[in-house]
């Protein structure tokens, strides 16, 4: 026979079975609880966007996500509970407060355990640091709208503001992704928002889709914990140009066929002729026709060389050089540059113009 009480509960003297630390399953009961579980438990909701305060963080989440954020953070398991089960029903009593219950169930010393339980998820109003930071005109990056040698069009300044929301749905969603304030300035049209990270995708996405140049500055306006705090100021100049405009640039007609990253693709209009060229050469570019002015004209007579076709300004006969790739369609793309129609060659961005 082992030592004093081995075979009998140190408790109330029950014989086996012993479970635990030697307590007959009555006694190990009364002395044991599957879990604890607090009846008031706060949670915090900014008031002005509705985002959830998790753990010294903000994030955007759905009132179930925050019960069960709430049940793993506060149910504190017994040590030694396996195979554990949770069931949840919950009742809104306020707009504040909602009761949480809880039907739990596990093993201990090979013993099935249930317990029922009711939390009160209480909800404090709080403000988040977004939020905060818009109140306050909070800023990191200020994204200038210029042009090169001329003035941006009011539609222009609108086209190029509507990719912002193209970037912005493009991207993972940032609470920080906020305009602060936005409008014309003297020169342009400048936004300024919360984010640098949307800055700079907006630079990327302007000068992919309409070509040009972008510039960062950047200024130190402060310091937090040691280090420099800095505003960007991003400058995007947009050419002059567009692409399949005519230009005239060292002495010969061109049109734009596409952006690269130092400048643009050009292609000459009267010779298949293809260049590169930077934005510094092209400086000395002028637009002599807008893609927009571009008109498509019937032929009603051609040879291998000249086709006549009806002048819409004049309603008289006229005739103009066919462009170099023409391969005897009737209808042709013509500009008016000087006082004379020219016949321009096919481009891939012709096939998405709207001229009908």
């Amino acid at each position: 026979m082992s030592g004093l009480g081995a075979d009998f509960c140190l408790v109330c003297g029950a014989p086996p079975p012993l479970f635990g630390d030697r307590l007959c399953e009555s006694c190990l009961r009364k002395r044991t609880k599957l879990a604890e579980v607090p009846e008031n438990v706060p949670w915090v909701r900014c008031a002005r966007c509705g985002i959830v305060e998790i753990q010294g963080k903000w994030v955007s989440i759905s009132e179930d996500e925050v019960w069960d954020e709430l049940i793993q953070r506060n149910l504190k398991f017994h040590v030694d509970a396996e195979d554990i089960s949770i069931a949840v029903e919950t009742r809104t009593i306020s707009d504040r407060h909602t009761l949480i219950h809880l039907q739990l169930e596990g093993v201990i010393d090979s013993l099935l355990f249930q317990e029922e339980h009711t939390m009160r998820a209480r909800m404090a109003n709080g403000v988040c640091l977004t939020c905060t930071r818009r109140a306050g005109n909070y800023y990191e990056a200020t994204v200038q709208l210029r042009s090169s040698g001329r003035k941006l069009s009011e539609e222009e300044y609108q086209n190029l503001r509507t990719t912002l929301d193209i970037v912005k749905e493009s991207l993972s969603d940032d609470p920080m992704f906020f305009i602060t304030n936005e409008g014309p300035v003297t020169g342009g049209y400048d936004v300024v928002m919360g984010s640098k990270g949307l800055a700079r995708a907006w630079g990327r996405h302007l000068t992919k889709e309409y070509g040009g140049q972008v510039v960062e500055t950047n200024s130190t306006v402060g310091r937090k914990d040691g280090v420099d705090v800095t505003r960007l100021t991003l400058l995007y100049r947009k050419p002059g140009y567009e692409l399949g405009d005519v230009i005239r640039w060292r002495e010969n007609l061109w049109r734009p066929a596409s952006w690269t990253k130092d400048g643009a693709i050009i292609e000459r209009i009267d010779r298949q002729e293809r260049t590169g060229a930077s934005w510094r050469d092209l400086e000395s570019s002028k637009v002599m026709s807008r893609m927009s002015e571009h008109i498509i004209a019937e032929l009603i007579n051609q040879d291998s060389s000249v086709g006549e076709f009806l002048d819409p300004t004049t309603w008289t006969m006229a005739s103009v050089r066919l462009p170099y790739d023409h391969n005897g369609r009737n209808a042709i793309r013509i500009a008016r540059i000087d006082g004379e129609w020219f016949a321009l060659h096919h481009m891939s961005i012709d096939e998405n113009s709207s001229i009908e």
